[in-house]
């Protein structure tokens, strides 16, 4: 997707060869008429799907999946990572491992929400190793539900997480495949937009 490769070429920082910080328009201040377009964009990608859900992982995820979910006209549903008082019971949960803040959480959603008769989009902001999507995968298989595929916003392809992801046979739609983060520079991979 040109328009976000120009705002990460314009607004990315890169961290180091591994973190590319993009806090001024993704996960911490966001871009409202960008996050529109993007989940414009999954949801033209997955249009055909007959998506009834779109699921992401609180809380970086939460705006390109309801834009996504908004587009596809569906609900949103979001994995938490902290248990509230009112959802104590009655949990689908599994256990993933952050990259980025190197801890791992406990992430759950509510029965009611996932339905065996659902056909789900998951959606999350970064793809580096996997284990967030993975996670929420594993959530859609407890209910008995289908994962029509994963959408993520920008894809870090030189580590290990797309892979997994469709080694086992998922759809997945990155909208920005990063080759490499070296030297400080944002480079990525030659295609505009990767679709396995």
């Amino acid at each position: 997707m040109y328009e976000l490769q120009q705002k990460i070429l314009k607004e990315g920082i890169v961290l180091n060869d591994n973190v590319l910080k993009v806090d001024s328009f993704i996960n911490h201040q966001m871009d409202p008429k960008l996050m529109k377009s993007i989940g414009e964009e999954f949801a033209k990608h997955f249009a055909d799907e007959k998506i009834t859900k779109v699921l992401t992982i609180e809380s970086s995820g939460i705006a390109p999946a309801i834009m996504a979910a908004l587009s596809l006209d569906v609900p949103v549903v979001f994995a938490r990572k902290k248990k509230s008082v009112t959802l104590k019971d009655n949990m689908y949960c599994t256990k993933v491992y952050s990259f980025t803040k190197q801890e791992e959480n406990e992430i759950s959603v509510s029965k009611d929400y996932l339905l065996e008769n659902d056909t789900v989009l998951i959606i999350d902001d970064f793809l580096a190793n996997g284990q967030a999507a993975l996670g929420l995968i594993n959530l859609v298989e407890q209910a008995g539900a289908k994962v029509s595929g994963v959408g993520i916003v920008i894809e870090k392809s030189f580590q290990n997480g797309a892979q997994l992801i469709t080694d086992k046979g998922y759809r997945l739609v990155s909208l920005a495949r990063i080759a490499s983060l070296q030297n400080g520079t944002v480079s990525f991979l030659n295609e505009q937009l990767a679709t396995v």
